[in-house]
């Protein structure tokens, strides 16, 4: 039988644990931090001394107290000095950012791409160059110690290959292994859906801050989702949980989806489902194009009205569904259904008071995301501080500092 935990396990959990606090909860004090572990300000003053040599976390005055006397000294992330590679692969852009320790953008590159099929090793390459640019810019003595990209497809657990990626023409790429290569860092580069990301992001920074149970809607050119319960990152066994997008809702009538199926949750109430019944021109499709039907819809162009109308009624039953299957707290809608919602709002709503169960839907919170077009970008850098926020000064031996 297997003793309890080490003093050393016990040192690194803990070492992890305040250091999360700061990444997440931004500067506090060493009571604070004190009372939220559950320990003595002594062994505080000890991991936080330990981290602070490490280059992890300093501590200093707050920038504002409101209070007299001398304030207490607080712990901060040091987001200069420690920072990931975040990358989004998008429908119409490609996003790469360097992002400091705390949550904090230092840096980023957008390049605007054709939307179609495009080539994963020249993906890599892109992002690839965008990094390599922003890391020439770094100062000397800080250092990157995680990588992670975010794309609209399935990708599989634990290691990263992108199954199916649609829109892209990509089918079981070894995106991650490649990027890694191009990148050159010695850092491997994890790789995850965007809407799973998107959920985490808005779960940990966002709209759905202090919820455990929250479902994340994510709408580009098609429609993903990241469900979080019990305060965890729903994967499923392969990796694949969250495929909300493909949810039938229409079996009979459905329409084509590129998955192959009818009636999908994507197919009726995506982009391109809008846009068509908005009459609008197929070629203009993307943020923009979903942006200005909803912008007509509010200056009372009838055809605007009905398409939202028509959208709003097959997100509702998806959403319906959804309450009555995973009983989410909160259901928060980001990308493109961030205007669709607040442009469809009462529909949805009124067809999840028909179809969603009353116990199920008594508390439900519909909110639209806060993080915009960062999210997905936000969620990639969590990714890829995940490891550090379990073995700081492992990780942070490991990324050569």
């Amino acid at each position: 039988m297997r003793a309890g935990p080490s003093q050393e396990e016990i040192r690194r959990h803990n070492l992890g644990t305040l250091l999360r606090h700061v990444h997440i909860g931004g500067s506090m004090s060493r009571a604070v931090l004190a009372e939220r572990m559950g320990l003595n300000r002594s062994t505080i003053l000890g991991l936080v001394s330990e981290l602070g040599s490490a280059g992890l976390v300093r501590e200093e005055l707050p920038r504002e107290t409101g209070r007299a006397g001398r304030p207490s000294l607080v712990v901060r992330p040091e987001s200069e000095r420690v920072y990931v590679l975040a990358f989004d692969v998008g429908v119409d852009r490609l996003a790469a950012a360097r992002i400091g320790l705390g949550g904090i953008f230092l840096d980023r590159r957008v390049i605007p791409m054709p939307p179609g099929p495009r080539n994963a090793d020249k993906v890599a390459e892109v992002l690839a160059g965008s990094a390599l640019e922003m890391l020439s810019t770094a100062q000397h003595g800080t250092h990157c110690v995680g990588v992670a990209a975010a794309v609209r497809g399935t990708v599989r657990r634990p290691d990263g290959l992108v199954r199916a990626v649609p829109y892209l023409g990509w089918k079981d790429e070894e995106f991650g292994k490649d990027l890694t290569r191009r990148l050159g860092l010695g850092l491997p580069v994890s790789v995850g859906n965007e809407a799973s990301l998107g959920a985490l992001a808005e779960h940990l920074r966002g709209a759905g801050t202090g919820c455990q149970d929250l479902v994340y809607l994510h709408g580009d050119i098609g429609i993903g989702g990241g469900v979080i319960t019990g305060g965890q990152l729903l994967h499923g066994d392969g990796g694949y949980g969250g495929e909300i997008g493909h949810m039938i809702v229409n079996p009979r009538n459905g329409r084509p989806c590129g998955c192959g199926a009818h009636g999908c949750l994507e197919a009726e109430a995506g982009e391109r489902a809008l846009l068509e019944a908005a009459q609008r021109d197929p070629s203009a499709t993307g943020r923009e194009a979903v942006r200005a039907v909803v912008e007509a819809a509010d200056r009372g162009d009838i055809i605007a009205r009905a398409a939202l109308h028509d959208v709003g009624d097959w997100l509702g039953i998806g959403v319906a569904n959804l309450v009555n299957v995973l009983n989410p707290r909160t259901v928060i809608f980001g990308g493109t259904l961030r205007e669709v919602f607040l442009g469809s709002a009462a529909q949805i709503r009124s067809r999840i008071n028909r179809i969603a169960l009353t116990a199920s839907r008594e508390n439900l919170r519909l909110r639209v995301g806060e993080l915009g077009d960062d999210a997905v970008l936000i969620g990639a850098a969590e990714l890829a501080f995940s490891e550090i926020l379990v073995g700081p000064l492992e990780t942070l031996a490991r990324a050569g500092a």
